[in-house]
This record gives structure tokens, C-alpha cells and sequence, in this order.
């Protein structure tokens, strides 16, 4: 499934997934393994993925909530553990986090927790459906050609002021 235009992207969201609607990661049950990654979305929403960095090491077991690591997007963006297991890492992220932003749904993953039990927590996560549905109130939807300055009025209003400032 698609949006055509959120935020002046088309953004996919598989259905081979499920979705923790909070964050907007993406989770893909593996064995008793859960993948973890950042949807299309949320990569608009915070205006690419520019660096990476652990805050946890491989191997480790995680608690849910924990900061496992943070992103520097157009802003920090910390990534807590949405389950508690044993951590695995894309090791490569911090080296290449341009994988993130060209295949996010694949070589682009950022962890694999092993829970307890994985395929009940995994059914307790958004289906595409319902992240999308999720996403309705974002200014991806709100602002679906991408114009710069937003779409609320005090956001046009600042954007302009800016744009008419001689500096």
C-alpha cells in the first residue's frame, strides 16, 4: 500500500508488516526474531535520516522503553525498544545511514530485538491499515503537495516573515 502524495512524496507502507503507530517503526516477524526499521512516513515526517548512533551494544537485553539509539534527522530523534529481549544491530547504520533513507524496508533496518515471545507481541502492533489510519492527523496528510512554511496559519505567517527579512 501507498500514499500518493504525503508531505510532496509517495511514501509506501508493505503490508507484510505491522506497525508501532507511536514511533512509526516498522516490525517484520523473522523465526522468533523481530526486525525492526523507520517507515517511509516517519522518514518524510522528520525530514530524512542524516546520522546514527547506538546507545546500547549488541547482545544486549533491552527493556521496552529503553533508548537503544538516536537519529539526527532535522532534529534528535531517540529510538526506544518497543519490547523487551536481547538486541541485535545493523552494525553498517552508523558507517552508511543513507541505507535507512534508500531502502528502509530492507538493508536499512536498525534492530532485531528477540522477546520472549515474539508472535504475541507482534500481533499487538499496528496492521498497515490501521498505522495508516494513524497517520491521517500528520502534516504529511495535512500538506500533501509538500509546500514549504506548513499549512497552519501561524506557520505560513512565520515562513513568510522569514522569507520578506533582509539580512
Amino acid at each position: 500500500m501507498h500514499i500518493d502524495k504525503f508531505l510532496g512524496r509517495r511514501v509506501e507502507i508493505p503490508e507484510d508488516r505491522r506497525y508501532v503507530k507511536k514511533t512509526g517503526l516498522w516490525a517484520k516477524l523473522e523465526n522468533q526474531t523481530i526486525v525492526f526499521g523507520l517507515s517511509e512516513p516517519v522518514l518524510t515526517l522528520a525530514g530524512g535520516f542524516n546520522d546514527f548512533n547506538w546507545l546500547v551494544s549488541e547482545g544486549e537485553t533491552v527493556a521496552m522503553g529503553q533508548s537503544v539509539g538516536v537519529a539526527i534527522t532535522q532534529k534528535l530523534l531517540y529510538l526506544d525498544a518497543p519490547v523487551d529481549g536481547v538486541i541485535h544491530l545493523n552494525a553498517g547504520l552508523p558507517y552508511d545511514p543513507q541505507k535507512v533513507m534508500e531502502d528502509p524496508y530492507d538493508s536499512g533496518w536498525l534492530f532485531k530485538i528477540e522477546p520472549l515471545s515474539a508472535e504475541p507481541f507482534f500481533l499487538t502492533l499496528a496492521d498497515p491499515h490501521e498505522y495508516l489510519e494513524s497517520l491521517r492527523g500528520s502534516e504529511g496528510f495535512k500538506n500533501p503537495e509538500g509546500k514549504k512554511g506548513g499549512i497552519s496559519p501561524m506557520c505560513k505567517a512565520v515562513y513568510h516573515s522569514i522569507r520578506e527579512q533582509k539580512f
